[in-house]
């Protein structure tokens, strides 16, 4: 008898309240409908092992809120995000990054470039002529990371399985 193939997990930054209905607006607003499952996110890592070593992991982590820098907007291609810097949240990946080392798949070892998402899945001048309409009046701003959500990949959306933190 063959074993049943568990999904994926995906690890997100849980932003505080404010922060979190700003990108899911901007989300809603520019991302195609038909297309858009979810709400905005910050991925740390796109796949880990439905196991209970993952889990002990994340219960085992001491997280504080941190505050976080939005310093801009990034084309990345048929995709626009802004751009997040912050010396915790590199922290916290390389420690989470350790920690799952041996289970990590390649996209999830290719250096880590901090985003939220807010137009995917659209032809490369859509997304540039985005970039070029938010950068005018953009300004930094902070965020505030509050926990670590947890998801299981289901071929499109998502669904939450546990909040750490």
């Amino acid at each position: 008898m063959q074993e049943e193939q568990k999904q994926p997990l995906i690890l997100t930054l849980k932003l505080d309240a404010e922060s979190q209905a700003f990108f899911d607006a901007q989300r809603k607003r520019y991302f195609p409908p038909e297309r858009n499952f979810l709400k905005a996110h910050l991925t740390l890592f796109h796949q880990l092992p439905d196991e209970p070593e993952t889990y002990k992991i994340l219960e085992d982590l001491k997280f504080e809120p941190f505050e976080m820098q939005v310093v801009g907007l990034i084309n990345l291609g048929a995709c626009l995000a802004y751009k997040i810097e912050s010396k915790p949240l590199k922290n916290l990946h390389g420690v989470l990054s350790n920690a799952f080392k041996d289970v990590l798949i390649v996209q999830d070892n290719q250096g880590f470039r901090p985003h939220i998402t807010i137009q995917n899945k659209v032809m490369p001048e859509v997304a540039r002529k985005l970039l070029e309409q938010l950068s005018r009046d953009f300004e930094e701003f902070k965020i505030t990371a509050v926990g670590l959500e947890l998801w299981l990949y289901l071929g499109g959306p998502w669904e939450w399985v546990k909040t750490f933190g």
